[in-house]
């Protein structure tokens, strides 16, 4: 009876911490897949440089967020533009970055 009581604590405890990390890690490849198509989206639309630079996600994407960087580069005229996208996992916030690099636009 003793054993039982050490083992099932700590197996349940177990249990929870693989399904966080499952949890975490789908979440994760979706929230890099959304980068890479709104990094996509704003490089070949050329949005990046007249765009909104944050943004929610709808369904089915309820939960994660993104931000949008634009940074000079230290050689050409070309831009570094970054996206992240934020998503919960068990109430803490985690992100993925993506970034590239464009031609400077002039408008």
């Amino acid at each position: 009876m003793v054993f039982m009581a050490i083992v099932i604590p700590i197996a349940m405890q177990g249990l929870s911490l693989a399904n966080r990390a499952g949890v975490a890690a789908v979440r994760k490849t979706v929230a890099t897949q959304l980068a890479d198509r709104l990094l996509n989206e704003l490089t070949f639309s050329n949005q990046w440089n007249s765009s909104s630079l944050n943004g929610a996600l709808d369904e089915p994407w309820t939960g994660y967020r993104w931000q949008l960087w634009r940074d000079y580069w230290t050689e050409n005229a070309l831009r570094l533009i970054t996206v992240e996208v934020f998503y919960p996992v068990q109430n803490q916030e985690h992100s993925v970055r993506i970034s590239t690099l464009v031609p400077e636009v002039t408008l």
